[in-house]
């Protein structure tokens, strides 16, 4: 996949039309777009992220979904990028383009896509999303469409690239070391499912789910009419649950869009109050609010955390029956392993009895059948006795309770050495900072009350009025998001039961003569699936463990810092952990930035290695909070090899020197400078001859407005 060439189209800095040409050439991957701050650089990305994803761009980055919020709602945000200077001139409408070739999409064959997105600020209640195959609008990408996208998103999504996986390949280099910070555990579902999309382990997964869905169905078309009508009750229920989820997650969208909007007009009521009252200078006032915006942030980490404690508190309280679960489970598996050795026992005895019984008899010896079982008895005593001895009985009338596979059996022990050994210090330290924030929160909130001063004055006492009203409004929005979260959980959990329930009545039916060899062929089918899956995560948990370090090893400077990486994938979580010669954890937390981009930076060089998609990769702020050991490794092994085309952003002499840029220049194709001719003007201006970059970059610094 290419991106042949992007317009933007009066937004935000780029005023008029702005075409930029960004295909690599034969072996040459690199193109370096490049200007001061504020000429546009951020923009562009932001706006690559706006074409693809509009709404919902705040799932791809949480810098997008901040932005978003101090805004008061996506709506101002996105509203508020039409070009000043197009607007001045009656303008209304903004737009972004993405040209793509080299695109494989076996449904639909074609040689070229252009994705448009656009926004009217007077008559657009959302943007309008248009995709061009070939030139030409197409009807399977119309037959795509829902209740809650358009068939255009669904095809970006589907057939260009998951939300999921934005992240991974539309990135600004400093902040992409939150990678490195994940924490919760809503953070490690979340990569999780992103590293499943990119590792192509989500396509199997689904096409098992869909596997069992044909063995329900083939279950229930050989149930009875009293299991039928139970599996049809069962399954209405299911598919109701389903619903009432959908639309109080939609509910929560809303209240939490109000929410967002009610902030940010208490934010503007709150300065207001304060310059009126004439009790904090502006200073003082910002000082303050980013004080409370960062315990904020703090706060709903931690908020977070003990969510994710939460689930774990009730396996914490059965800790004892969690224990005498997996003894359990471990007296089953030994049974199991005993099965198997007494088959062989078994097989071997009859093998040597058998033989004897063949061996011809002399004909003066008869032999009482009594004798016979008399020896056939303590042959096969004496065989156990002597070369199967450590092979345990197994009471044939003992019967396994849970039956787990080793897998699902690791995941448990995973949890009880969890709680055992980190669960109850991770707790309490959890509970600990979140009351100690809190309480610093309201000494901070009581402080900016302080300065809403001057009650008497009528105008101070209408803007307190309102701002009364609305933290009320935020403060009941809350409640009811959080009651809506904790609903669908609960509704999850039905979920959870009633499919067990849905599955243990299918697996009692006696399948039909009709349908008895489908039903066998997908069983297999499901099991053989399962293996595969299992054996795929393993091998991509070990080559992305190798990729890994190989990354690190090749672009750290200090090469024994790190001697192992372990991927671990537990449940729906994932976690990785860097490893000393020692084999002691490398806490991320102690890592300085810098080496928390080099992590970042070997991890997506891996998952690029590992999944083998052709996606290209934008940068911005190529080069922040490297040294220069570490810059000249990035620029040496990350950058040229990590796709087929790169797409740099890099603040020339500042973030990339010119013997940096050297190193890259023999894989540079396109180079343009972003041409600043006034506040709200840009425009991009191509340098023909790659090696002059440095040259054109001070001549049109000279000119820059």
């Amino acid at each position: 996949m290419i991106f042949t060439e992007v317009e933007f189209n009066n937004f935000r800095i780029y005023k008029g039309n702005n075409p930029i040409y960004l295909a690599p050439s034969a072996d040459k991957n690199i193109t370096v777009v490049s200007g001061m701050n504020g000429f546009g650089k951020t923009t562009f990305l932001m706006g690559l992220v706006w074409c693809l994803y509009g709404r919902q761009m705040d799932q791809v980055d949480d810098f997008y979904k901040k932005e978003i919020k101090s805004y008061g709602g996506y709506d101002k945000y996105i509203g508020n990028s039409l070009n000043r200077l197009a607007l001045k001139e009656g303008r209304t409408v903004f737009s972004v383009s993405i040209v793509i070739t080299d695109l494989n999409i076996p449904e639909i064959p074609c040689q070229e896509i252009k994705i448009t997105r656009a926004y009217d600020v007077v008559t657009s209640a959302s943007d309008k999303v248009q995709i061009l195959i070939d030139g030409h609008e197409s009807e399977l990408v119309k037959g795509l469409g829902d209740t809650k996208l358009t068939a255009e998103e669904i095809f970006i999504r589907d057939f260009i690239m998951p939300m999921e996986i934005a992240k991974f390949f539309f990135f600004d280099a400093e902040k992409i070391i939150t990678l490195a910070e994940v924490a919760d555990k809503q953070q490690r579902v979340s990569l999780n499912r992103a590293y499943s999309e990119v590792l192509g382990i989500k396509k199997y997964e689904d096409l098992k789910a869909e596997l069992e869905e044909v063995l329900l169905r083939i279950r229930q078309d050989s149930a009875s009419a009293n299991e039928r009508m139970e599996l049809e009750k069962l399954q209405a229920e299911y598919n109701q649950i389903n619903i009432e989820v959908e639309v109080k997650t939609e509910q929560i969208d809303n209240n939490t869009s109000d929410i967002e909007k009610l902030e940010f007009e208490a934010t503007q009521i709150q300065e207001k109050l304060i310059r009126e009252g004439n009790q904090m200078t502006a200073q003082q006032l910002e000082e303050l609010r980013g004080k409370a915006a960062t315990l904020e942030s703090k706060l709903k980490i931690l908020q977070d955390e003990l969510k994710s404690s939460y689930d774990v508190i009730p396996f914490a309280i059965a800790g004892d029956k969690l224990l005498s679960v997996l003894n359990q489970l471990d007296i089953e598996s030994e049974l199991k392993n005993a099965q198997l050795s007494e088959e062989q026992v078994k097989d071997s005895t009859d093998k040597i009895i058998n033989d004897l019984i063949a061996q011809p008899k002399p004909k003066d010896v008869v032999i009482d059948y009594r004798v016979e079982d008399f020896y056939k008895t303590t042959i096969k005593s004496l065989i156990r006795k002597h070369f199967f001895s450590g092979v345990p009985t197994v009471d044939p009338e003992f019967q396994f309770i849970h039956d787990y596979s080793d897998t699902e059996k690791n995941e448990l022990g995973a949890l009880v050495n969890s709680l055992k050994l980190s669960f109850k210090e991770s707790f309490r330290r959890i509970n600990g900072d979140y009351n100690y924030s809190k309480n610093e929160l309201s000494t901070i909130r009581r402080q900016l009350k302080l300065a809403e001063s001057n009650a008497e004055d009528p105008v101070i006492s209408a803007l307190r009025t309102k701002k009364k009203k609305i933290d009320n409004d935020i403060e009941s929005l809350t409640a009811k998001v959080n009651s809506l979260h904790q609903e669908i959980g609960a509704a999850n959990n039905n979920k959870g039961q009633l499919k067990r329930r849905i599955d243990n009545i299918s697996q009692k039916i006696e399948v039909s003569k009709s349908l008895k060899a489908k039903d066998e062929t997908t069983k297999r089918l499901i099991g053989e699936l399962q293996t595969f899956i299992e054996e795929f995560k393993k091998q991509k948990k070990e080559s992305l463990e190798r990729e890994i370090l190989s990354g690190l090893n090749s672009l750290m400077h200090k090469k024994s810092f790190i001697k192992k990486v372990d991927v671990d994938i537990i449940g729906d979580e994932i976690d990785i952990q860097l490893r000393n010669e020692r084999n002691e954890v490398i806490r991320k937390e102690g890592l300085s930035n810098g080496e928390k981009q080099m992590y970042a930076s070997a991890l997506l060089k891996g998952l690029v290695e590992e999944s083998n998609i052709e996606f290209p990769v934008f940068i911005d702020s190529p080069m922040q909070k490297f040294d220069v050991k570490h810059a000249e490794n990035i620029v040496r092994y990350f950058y040229p090899s990590i796709s087929d085309q790169v797409v740099i952003f890099p603040l020339v002499k500042k973030e990339m020197t010119q013997d940096e840029y050297d190193i890259i220049l023999p894989r540079v194709s396109n180079v343009y400078l972003i041409h600043n001719l006034g506040n709200d003007h840009s425009e991009f201006k191509e340098v023909k001859n790659p090696e002059d970059l440095f040259q054109a970059f001070e001549e049109i610094s000279a000119d820059a407005v």
